[in-house]
């Protein structure tokens, strides 16, 4: 017992909240942690649930979330959301009960050889005595603690209330991730430059008027460029209409500025491979996308982007944006994912929080807008999973409204996903009722019966149509009415984008704790909308 108070208490000097899945061997730190007053516990049945709505929560607060498991398969459970968290570089901290050494091996039940059990994604530190504790570190982003416990597990009595209750802001707490500094690399803006902002981007000083590709879960820029310019900018002169007049353009920049890690847009991405275009990576972690010609973490910059170079990147964005509202206006293409991204993005207000799925959901609102000020946008883009999104998007709600708990009603988190990303993780939903609950999460459904991302890539071609729907398109026919009110959540339907505007606005006036909007869209037309917008 005296371990699991003193891990206990390490884990609440670092976090101030705790997931945690109900099991016999991790019973000591169960009731340790629950008589900490200065830690929030959430407690939830299944372990990838926990560790990924631990993973929701560490977004939003910046510092590390813990999530406690028993032993056995129970610590593979989290392996998941572990390694999100690696490549995302979101601190999370995963604390496994586990046999002692001596049953190890030996066939002895729910045992199983859980050092090192996170590889590379999270070195174990082992505790099996109290010696241990002091040992244990939360330097670095992603932390396993393993502790080994004996019988007894179960105290003779309740412990005694331990601490204070707090309130801390994100990022205050010790231990929330490294930041690598690659120095400053010089750049001449008077050079034509495009700057590519992908996930963890960040604001960098002398790069404010820079023409940017912005994904949504990057800053909104001053000079936002449509991430369907890319075609433009891979071409050397490209005939352009802007403002009334029609000018032939060079168009292919001579630099990019990689700053965090893009990966949505294969067009754009194809700019970083250009041998004619040097590409500058900035990053604040040990990681890089692609291979830049030079790195750094700040910039020296000189000089200004030209007039001429402005007018270019705004006409080009223009085009772009200008083709997704036509395309959307177009009945040939009914009911898409693609609409509800533009109805969910048009009815968010400034102080919302955004969710998106992988797949199609992130690349959709990128097309119709995203970033944009007074929106924060989360997206699991360290290594673009499906699974656990509905779990991190109960976790990016809680810390959300933990951070305004000052607000007449809770803060409004909207999370925008496709069907199979939903069916994957609505476990996520399962929430006790004694437990901290969302008070304003609405998730969104583009239900299409199946992949519909696979209807615009090489699987959806003609040539091999034929193995499409039982291997890639994977309808399901499931009765999301049904898995909504089986998990106690308000449950809207829209059939049209008119329908849809209606539901969610009807929703911002009147919250409700968890809702689940099923948009019964359209994946038939995916193809040739893509094809549309490609032209």
């Amino acid at each position: 017992m005296e371990v699991a108070s003193a891990v206990a208490e390490l884990v609440a000097t670092h976090c101030t909240d705790v997931v945690m899945s109900p099991g016999s061997r991790n019973s000591p730190l169960a009731y340790a942690l629950l008589a900490r007053r200065d830690v929030t516990v959430h407690m939830r049945i299944d372990e990838r649930s926990a560790a990924f709505t631990a993973l929701g929560l560490a977004r939003v607060q910046r510092r590390h979330v813990a999530v406690v498991m028993t032993s056995g398969t129970a610590v593979a459970n989290a392996y998941p959301a572990v390694i999100e968290a690696h490549m995302s570089h979101t601190p999370l901290a995963v604390v496994s009960a586990d046999r002692p050494e001596r049953l190890v091996g030996t066939g002895a039940s729910q045992t199983i050889w859980q050092q090192g059990i996170f590889g590379r994604y999270a070195a174990t530190q082992q505790v099996a005595s109290l010696h241990d504790v002091p040992a244990v570190s939360f330097a670095d982003p992603q932390v396993h603690v393993n502790v080994a416990l004996d019988t007894p597990l179960v105290p003779d009595a309740l412990p005694a209330p331990v601490g204070a209750p707090r309130r801390v802001g994100p990022g205050a707490l010790a231990g929330a991730g490294s930041r690598a500094d690659h120095g400053a690399v010089d750049i001449d803006l008077t050079r034509d430059t495009l700057v590519i902002a992908g996930d963890e981007a960040w604001e960098v000083p002398g790069l404010e008027h820079v023409p940017t590709i912005a994904e949504p879960t990057a800053p909104a820029p001053f000079h936002q460029v449509h991430p369907l310019a890319a075609r433009f900018f891979a071409q050397s002169q490209v005939a352009i209409s802007h403002d009334g007049g029609d000018f032939a353009a060079n168009t292919k920049p001579e630099q990019v500025v990689v700053v965090g890690h893009p990966t949505l847009h294969r067009d754009v991405m194809a700019l970083l491979a250009d041998p004619d275009i040097e590409v500058i990576g900035l990053s604040r972690t040990d990681t890089f996308t692609g291979h830049p010609d030079r790195r750094g973490s700040r910039v020296n910059a000189t000089g200004q982007p030209t007039d001429t170079w402005i007018k270019i990147c705004e006409a080009a964005g223009e085009v772009g944006a200008e083709t997704v509202r036509t395309a959307l206006a177009e009945e040939e293409f009914g009911f898409t994912g693609l609409h509800v991204a533009a109805a969910v993005c048009d009815t968010l207000a400034v102080g919302d929080t955004l969710v998106l799925g992988s797949s199609n959901p992130v690349r959709d609102a990128s097309f119709v807008g995203m970033p944009f000020d007074g929106v924060d946008a989360y997206a699991a883009r360290g290594a673009a999973g499906i699974d656990g999104t509905v779990s991190q998007a109960v976790g990016v709600a809680l810390a959300t409204q933990a951070l305004r708990p000052d607000e007449i009603r809770a803060p409004r988190t909207v999370a925008l996903m496709g069907d199979l990303t939903f069916l994957h993780d609505v476990n996520g939903l399962l929430i006790g009722p004694d437990e901290p609950r969302p008070g304003n999460l609405t998730i969104v459904v583009a239900n299409d019966d199946g992949g519909g991302i696979f209807e615009g890539l090489e699987p959806g071609g003609a040539g091999v149509r034929g193995a499409f729907e039982r291997a890639f398109g994977t309808p399901h026919g499931t009765d999301v009415a049904k898995l909504a009110e089986a998990y106690g959540a308000a449950y809207r339907r829209a059939d049209t984008l008119a329908e849809l505007g209606e539901v969610l606005l009807e929703l911002e006036a009147e919250p409700q704790p968890i809702a689940v909007v099923e948009a019964a869209t359209t994946r038939a037309t995916r193809r040739a909308l893509a094809e549309r917008l490609n032209r």
